[in-house]
């Protein structure tokens, strides 16, 4: 027989994922995380 999880933690999941993400916004990875996606891509297709 199949245990069920309890619903909240599939929410508190999604929501430790929504924090983490603002915080690493916040902190400006985003910048460059988009930065090595750029010359990755670029490289992937020979233009760098």
């Amino acid at each position: 027989m199949r245990r069920r999880l309890p619903r909240w933690i599939g929410a508190g999941t999604a929501a430790l994922g929504l924090a983490m993400m603002a915080f690493g916004i916040y902190r400006g990875e985003m910048a460059v995380v988009l930065a090595k996606a750029v010359k990755i891509c670029l490289e992937c297709i020979g233009i760098g």
